[in-house]
């Protein structure tokens, strides 16, 4: 199993943005010299707790002081972008970080950042990417060609006897894709299996990476393409210390705690997710619970993976047996900023230790 983090980010609403800036350049660079293959930098402009506009302002920062892992904008959603735009600058970073790229796409989830856009409601954001990515595609071909489309317009010029335009190809001659999903049935991993991308499972309990699994498979067998589970990648939350109470204390008292009682815990009651995330289904019936009675021993038990390296790895091949396997665990990174030591400390556990019980 390889280990790769997804920097959402979850930081405090208080953070300023340059803090946010530094902490996620940093964990780039801390991330590149543990050998995490892969760094995902999530893009949001209304959202107090996801506070990167722009990741690519991320990776061309981290690209000068990191030599191995992939950068990743995760994700660049595209409805809320000129597509032309888009693709001449994801080529540009495609040679800046000569090859260590991988574009994730997204359609937007949040009301807010499409109300930013003046996009009233989410109910065209689908059709609007798929547009868009034929545009970009168009793009990276660097040939001239003009294109009316429903949602945008765009066009690459004729050169002309005074003017050679520029080269717009990626880096490698293609660009990577990966998408991500989270509810059963996604249509956005089934879409990434029919066109040949990769697929973010992002956890919501082990049945649900079942399903998405079958989804991708399906619908990429169905296309034409041979899918693999070592390019499957599934997020999770991570914490890794020297003893179970160590890493405890350092879940609940720290950023991970923090992120799920203020933010993701009544997010995720609201819309009914928490009763998918629990390993086996219907343990909440089960048990007398609903929802609403979750509380931060659940989470550490049920719905994190939290402790030593042997717990830790345990943990994580048992929930890999239920789901079938993938081959890349997207850590979440959250906000340790202000003693980041023990942190850093959990992610090279977790490279080192974690990473050598489960080869």
């Amino acid at each position: 199993m390889k280990f790769a983090m997804f920097q959402t980010p979850f930081m405090r609403p208080e953070r300023t943005p340059r803090q946010v800036f530094d902490y996620a350049v940093d964990q780039a660079v801390e991330c590149d010299r543990l050998g995490f293959t892969e760094y995902w930098i999530g893009e949001h402009a209304t959202m107090s707790w996801e506070s990167i506009t722009n990741p690519e302002l991320i990776i061309a920062a981290a690209a000068r002081h990191t030599d191995q892992i992939k950068l990743c904008p995760g994700a660049h959603l595209l409805p809320y972008h000129h597509p032309a735009t888009l693709a001449a600058q994801i080529s540009w970073m495609t040679h800046v970080t000569q090859g260590r790229y991988i574009l994730g796409i997204g359609a937007g989830g949040y009301p807010s950042d499409a109300q930013l856009r003046g996009l009233k409601d989410l109910s065209t954001n689908h059709l609007r990417t798929q547009e868009a990515l034929e545009i970009m595609e168009m793009v990276w071909e660097s040939k001239p060609f003009h294109y009316e489309g429903e949602y945008w317009s765009a066009g690459y010029p004729e050169n002309d006897e005074y003017h050679q335009y520029r080269d717009l190809r990626p880096y490698g001659g293609q660009v990577d894709i990966a998408l991500a999903g989270l509810s059963p049935n996604s249509p956005s991993i089934s879409f990434a299996g029919k066109r040949g991308y990769k697929a973010l499972s992002v956890y919501a309990g082990e049945d649900t990476i079942v399903n998405h699994w079958q989804t991708y498979e399906k619908a990429a067998v169905e296309a034409g393409h041979t899918p693999s589970r070592d390019d499957f990648r599934v997020v999770r939350d991570i914490v890794v210390a020297d003893t179970d109470a160590e890493a405890r204390k350092l879940a609940v008292e720290g950023g991970l705690g923090k992120a799920w009682l203020e933010y993701l815990l009544p997010v995720y009651k609201q819309v009914g997710l928490l009763d998918r995330m629990l390993p086996q289904h219907g343990i909440l019936a089960n048990e007398g619970l609903s929802s609403s009675d979750i509380d931060i021993d659940t989470l550490v038990e049920k719905v994190w993976i939290v402790g030593s390296p042997d717990t830790v790895a345990e943990k994580l091949a048992a929930s890999a047996e239920r789901a079938g396997g993938w081959g890349t665990t997207l850590v979440y990174c959250h906000d340790y900023l202000d003693d980041v030591k023990p942190w850093n400390y959990s992610l090279e556990l977790l490279a080192t230790e974690v990473a050598a019980k489960l080869a």
